[in-house]
């Protein structure tokens, strides 16, 4: 009983520390671009981090992206390099990421905010610890991972999605080929969402 009230305590003392995240504002303004195009990719040094976003327009109604990013469970089979999503609480899930040989997969354990503001229907998420998700050596644990989902209809068959994220990726990648793997991966999850609601 004690043990449950300290992994409680615990779980819950981090995931207070770890809410304070703030991401960057909405706008795209003195982003550094890496893609300029039907889907702009860019990123942006704040304070420690550096942010990255996707934004592009999907020829789908809200409700559609909505579903497919509501179901965390389903992850793996729309989002090509997630090897594992599993819900561990209503709003906490763990997700393992596979990375591109020779790097170690990456994993992170985070909380999901709904919020509705406006038009807006906004999927927020920020790390925590949980105690039913040890350190696993196959991958390198994101303990900085936050980001949102912003979903915008432009009408009723068009969405503006746009995907913020830190893009600390630690372990042994090379500062050198973060822009890539940023582009790829802005890249492969507005692709992967689109082919998903087609």
């Amino acid at each position: 009983m004690i043990r449950q009230f300290f992994n409680l305590f615990i779980t819950a003392f981090f995931s207070i520390m770890q809410a304070e995240v703030i991401l960057p504002p909405d706008s795209i303004e003195n982003w550094e671009i890496i893609l300029d195009d039907e889907i702009w990719i860019g990123w942006k040094n704040i304070d420690e981090f550096d942010w990255c976003r996707t934004k592009s327009t999907l020829d789908a109604p809200i409700a559609d992206i909505r579903r497919i990013i509501e179901d965390k469970a389903n992850y793996p089979n729309v989002f090509k390099r997630v090897e594992s999503a599993i819900i561990i609480t209503d709003e906490i899930v763990y997700i393992a990421l596979d990375m591109p040989f020779p790097f170690s997969g990456r994993d992170y354990v985070v909380k999901y905010i709904q919020q509705h503001t406006d038009d807006d229907f906004i999927y927020r998420f920020h790390a925590v610890i949980h105690p039913e998700v040890p350190l696993y050596s196959k991958y390198v644990r994101l303990n900085h991972a936050s980001g949102e989902w912003r979903l915008r209809p432009l009408d009723a068959m068009q969405t503006e999605i746009t995907y913020t994220w830190n893009g600390e990726l630690l372990g042994d990648f090379p500062d050198w080929a973060l822009t890539r793997a940023w582009k790829q991966q802005g890249l492969e999850v507005i692709t992967w969402l689109k082919e998903a609601v087609e």
